[in-house]
């Protein structure tokens, strides 16, 4: 999640300061993900740094108020006009867990599924108990497509816990793990290719 640009976008709705831009994400965002106000007057010193923000004068309550540069505007339009691309070899820890776990001896990959099909389905289960009743309107709508998201997780990685479940039974012998490598890995860069000639 960037903090840095959902500041920014909130900002762009006008000046706010740091107890408001918390108050402002989480009512925005149905309060599934709430941000430190520490990490929000981190990300704003940041942001003026950088240029994007600037702070306003305190009012008589003490607040301070931070406006959006013309630059952070564009940093924030930017942000909510383009996809969100996940980063390539990005590491998940579940999968990254259960591939290791199936190459080591002695580890019941089985028993470790099971743990963490449990531990999804109560994380489901939380998120579709029933809540207060939500204010209708755009806060209720924007809290539900958040807490949609994260049940939508929740559902693929029980598809995928079966799906490693299933590769796993089709592949007994794995069972036995794997030895450590003899072969030494060779340090330094790979090789460079030979440039063709044409």
């Amino acid at each position: 999640m960037s903090v840095r640009q959902s500041l920014l976008a909130i900002l762009d709705q006008g000046a706010c300061y740091g107890y408001q831009l918390r108050a402002e994400f989480e009512r925005r965002t149905g309060s599934t993900s709430p941000l430190n106000v520490g990490q929000i007057y981190n990300t704003l010193e940041r942001l003026e740094r950088d240029g994007l923000v600037a702070r306003g004068e305190a009012d008589e309550h003490g607040h301070v108020y931070w406006r959006i540069t013309d630059t952070g505007r564009i940093e924030a339009r930017d942000w909510l006009d383009s996809p969100v691309l996940r980063a390539p070899g990005a590491r998940d820890e579940l999968a990254i867990k259960l591939a290791l776990a199936a190459t080591l001896p002695g580890v019941d990959v089985g028993v470790l599924i099971r743990r963490q099909r449990q531990a999804t389905l109560a994380h489901l289960r939380r998120l579709r108990e029933p809540r207060p009743a939500p204010r209708s309107g755009p806060e209720e709508l924007a809290g539900s497509l958040v807490v949609d998201h994260l049940a939508f997780q929740a559902e693929a990685e029980l598809r995928w816990l079966d799906h490693v479940e299933e590769r796993l039974a089709a592949h007994p012998d794995h069972a036995i793990g794997l030895e450590l490598a003899t072969e030494r890995p060779k340090r330094g860069r790979p090789a460079k290719a030979p440039l063709a000639v044409a």
